[in-house]
């Protein structure tokens, strides 16, 4: 597959009352076509984080930022923009990182998740000076290394922090 220079098309979801911050490395092709976070229907990334708020999963885009918000969740990405091979992020290249001080310098940010192994060496890459982020496992549909069940107990660390 050849890879394409993809940007980063929709705000990050915060306000001043986010205490966690949930990054990824750039929205896939599903969730750029759909304008919005994690929205592959076999990612698994909101029914994880509602089974650890215990919340019903909202059915539209509207509705998730509100879960978010109400929670005290910041959710964005790593990067603005990179080249990249469908939603392959072993295929990232040229990767330009987003301000995350939009973020960290308005907000009461007690702790940064990354979800998935490149997110977090990206951030590491870039955000070091920042604060430590905690991996948590990536929730697409190609990862299938980990079960639901061990996943939810590696997602339910965000609430020490909320």
């Amino acid at each position: 597959m050849n890879s394409e220079r993809v940007t980063h098309e929709f705000p990050p979801v915060f306000d001043e009352r986010s205490r966690v911050l949930i990054l990824g490395t750039i929205p896939s092709p599903r969730s750029r076509e759909l304008g919005f976070y994690y929205m592959h229907p076999q990612n698994r990334f909101w029914r994880m984080l509602c089974a650890v708020l215990n919340e019903k999963l909202p059915s539209d885009i509207e509705g998730r930022k509100l879960l978010c918000l109400k929670h005290g969740i910041a959710l964005w990405d790593v990067l603005e923009s990179c080249d990249i091979s469908g939603a392959e992020d072993s295929s990232i290249k040229n990767a330009v990182p987003n301000d995350l001080r939009l973020i960290i310098d308005n907000c009461p940010i007690r702790a940064v998740f990354t979800t998935g192994k490149k997110a977090h060496a990206l951030y590491g890459k870039h955000f070091a000076d920042l604060m430590p982020d905690i991996c948590l496992p990536s929730t697409s549909p190609a990862n299938r290394t980990i079960s639901e069940e061990k996943m939810l107990e590696e997602y339910r660390q965000i609430l020490k922090y909320l």
